[in-house]
């Protein structure tokens, strides 16, 4: 054979090699091409399912709710007091948790901030958190009324605590507002919101040791909302002073009272902003804190302030698809006046404490966020008298590290867990927690 007619077939050769890995490699593209567009189809129809269940869910309620305060209305006019006229919204939330704590939880204090009122570690093991029971409606067409029952376990016996019960004026003339029973206080950003709305599965440090995890009480709440583009609400309280960092029920049960203000914003199409301070002074008398078989009792003054930082992202506002939540707040506290010791006499007590907590919660995707979470407590030494007690000061500032992943399934059910490392209390302690949130019947929309 010539040599040019074997070199040409040769060339023709590798030319039609070619030419069918080119159309093999052509094929695999257009396989994968389709598997990512069939991937991206059957991601799409699930998330909008989601969406239409959570729609029609939102719908039931909202009908449900304007069914029952139509009812409610026609009662109130024709005078009527039959079992139509018990008519409010009726909502339940369901929390428990399973927690594990590589140190006793029981043995489980800090140094220099005994704790008084609910404050304290989540129990260990397999449990069932608070159970709210929520019921909500118009009073009339100037009141309002709120009632929330927490069910819980203390020692193996149901308990049933009446947590707010309060009614608040809805026609006030100028941007006033009243609210007047059983509250959580309106100081700071935390306190006034409900354990299941928490990012985290517990209080920061500073709200356990300076609030007893939240500050409730009986009072008379008054707010005014200015007329500006920026949001601007200012607002005092005047309370019972029942409950911790109060007790006794101080000058004849007006033992405490707060100021606070609160200010915030948009920032473009994709932030919003709050910012606030707040005011707590209270009077107590023979306020326990420590070891509830021995406890130390103070009495005296104590005076909390609480500044506070949120920053919320989403792109365009559409909060459901990704969003991003910082959120800050220090807190100083004065309390001057004498604690008396276990089996001892009243000793002077005078410091200045601080405390303060930072966390940041992303959302990257529906259903899935990722939250870290940093506090600290730092406090003045009250003197020689006081070392070896519990309230002396602590040798380092106490701190703690938290971080979290929550699912939701929807706005009515979440599933978090969680991990501590806590460096605050005697010993240094890792804590694993698990915990679920469910709600079912009518639930508001949470605050900012």
């Amino acid at each position: 054979m010539r040599p040019w007619v074997t070199l040409a077939a040769a060339v023709l050769l590798l030319m039609t090699a070619g030419t069918a890995q080119a159309q093999e490699s052509e094929i695999e593209t257009l396989r994968a091409a389709v598997e990512e567009m069939r991937a991206d189809y059957d991601a799409r129809i699930a998330e909008l399912e989601r969406r239409l269940a959570v729609a029609e869910q939102n719908t039931k309620q909202a009908k449900y709710a304007t069914q029952q305060t139509a009812v409610m209305q026609a009662d109130v006019s024709s005078g009527n007091s039959g079992p139509a006229a018990f008519n409010p919204a009726i909502g339940v939330i369901f929390q428990g948790q399973a927690w594990h704590f590589s140190k006793n939880p029981d043995d489980y204090a800090i140094q220099g901030f005994p704790f008084g009122g609910e404050a304290g570690p989540i129990d260990e093991g397999l449990g069932i958190g608070e159970t709210e029971l929520i019921f909500n409606a118009n009073v009339d067409d100037k009141f309002s009324a709120w009632l929330t029952a927490a069910l819980a376990l203390e020692d193996g016996e149901g308990v049933v605590e009446i947590e707010e019960a309060w009614v608040e004026a809805t026609a006030l003339p100028a941007g006033l507002g009243a609210k007047f029973g059983r509250f959580f206080s309106g100081i700071g950003y935390l306190n006034s919101k409900h354990s299941h709305a928490w990012d985290f599965a517990d209080q920061p440090l500073p709200y356990q040791a300076f609030l007893g995890d939240q500050y409730i009480d009986n009072g008379v709440q008054l707010r005014w909302l200015a007329p500006t583009n920026l949001y601007m609400e200012f607002g005092g309280e005047w309370l019972q002073g029942s409950r911790y960092p109060a007790g006794g029920n101080a000058d004849s049960g007006f033992g405490s009272y707060s100021l606070f203000a609160n200010f915030g914003g948009d920032a473009g199409s994709d932030s919003s902003w709050l910012a606030g301070i707040s005011y707590l002074d209270n009077a107590a008398i023979d306020r326990p804190s420590g070891d509830e078989d021995d406890p130390l009792i103070f009495n005296g003054d104590s005076k909390l302030g609480i500044a506070q930082f949120v920053w919320k992202w989403s792109p365009n506002g559409n909060w459901k698809q990704k969003n991003f939540v910082f959120q800050s707040e220090f807190f100083w506290r004065r309390e001057d006046g004498d604690y008396v010791l276990p089996g001892g006499t009243p000793i002077l007590y005078g410091v200045d404490q601080t405390g303060w907590y930072a966390q940041a919660v992303y959302q990257p995707i529906p259903r899935w966020r990722f939250g870290g979470r940093v506090d600290g407590l730092s406090t003045d030494d009250p003197g020689l008298l006081f070392v070896g007690t519990a309230l002396a000061a602590p040798p380092s500032d106490p701190r703690r590290y938290s971080i979290m992943a929550d699912w939701s399934n929807s706005e009515f059910s979440r599933l978090r867990l969680q991990f501590t490392r806590d460096e605050a209390g005697p010993l240094d302690d890792t804590q694993w927690g698990i915990q679920y949130i469910h709600s079912i019947g009518a639930h508001g929309a949470h605050a900012f």
